[in-house]
């Protein structure tokens, strides 16, 4: 069992740079595979960027490709989601989830767990 919380979102100008966080309950979070995913408002829930329990693999959205970047820090538990030269249409609220084997790491489906979601709002 993992229980999972986000933190970081807020609201930002076009251009910037932000952190999200992710804290993991749990003394197994290293064996988690961890995702984000974001929603915006009327859209489904779509992939943003997934990384492997090692961290030797991460996968991200062709549309955020280049611009974030997830990583993890198993000893404090917690994974990032470093998001720069953000644009309005990064506006979502941002899940992260976790599975320790995910069916797939592009799609909800995949895991297990989730957290409430943080807000991120971007002003063009």
């Amino acid at each position: 069992q993992v229980q999972l919380v986000e933190s970081g979102g807020g609201l930002v100008q076009a251009g910037d740079s932000r952190r999200l966080s992710c804290a993991a309950s749990g003394r197994t979070f290293s064996r988690y595979a961890m995702g984000w995913f974001r929603q915006a408002p009327g859209k489904e829930r779509e992939f943003v960027a997934a990384i492997h329990w090692s961290g030797t693999n991460t996968y991200y959205a062709d549309s955020v490709k280049g611009r974030f970047t997830i990583s993890r820090d198993n000893a404090k538990n917690t994974v990032y989601l470093q998001m720069n030269s953000l644009r309005p249409e990064d506006t979502a609220v941002y899940y992260c989830a976790a599975d320790q084997s995910p069916r797939s790491y592009y799609y909800p489906y995949g895991y297990d767990y989730w957290g409430q979601g943080t807000q991120v709002t971007v002003s063009s």
